[in-house]
C-alpha cells in the first residue's frame, strides 16, 4: 500500500511539471528557479521542470506522428 501511494504522488508531481512546461511553452511564463536560495533545492526544481519538458515533448512527438491528431488551421 505505502508503495502504491509512492507511485502515485510520484506520477502527480510528473504530471504537474508537464503541465508547467506546456504552460512555458504556450505563454512564455517559466518558473523563475533563481529565486531559489539554496542550490541543491535550485537544482532539484531545475531537474523536476526538465522532466516534465522531456515528457511534453514526448506528447508533442507522439502526437505529430499519430493519424489521431490534425494541425490547427485557425492559428
Amino acid at each position: 500500500m505505502a508503495l502504491g501511494k509512492i507511485v502515485h504522488y510520484a506520477v502527480d508531481a510528473v504530471l504537474v511539471s508537464t503541465v508547467v512546461a506546456g504552460i512555458r511553452r504556450s505563454s512564455g511564463f517559466a518558473v523563475d528557479t533563481t529565486l531559489i536560495s539554496d542550490p541543491t533545492m535550485r537544482s532539484f526544481a531545475d531537474r523536476f521542470l526538465g522532466v516534465g519538458e522531456t515528457i511534453f515533448d514526448m506528447a508533442a512527438a507522439t502526437s505529430v506522428n499519430s493519424d489521431y491528431f490534425r494541425k490547427d488551421s485557425r492559428r
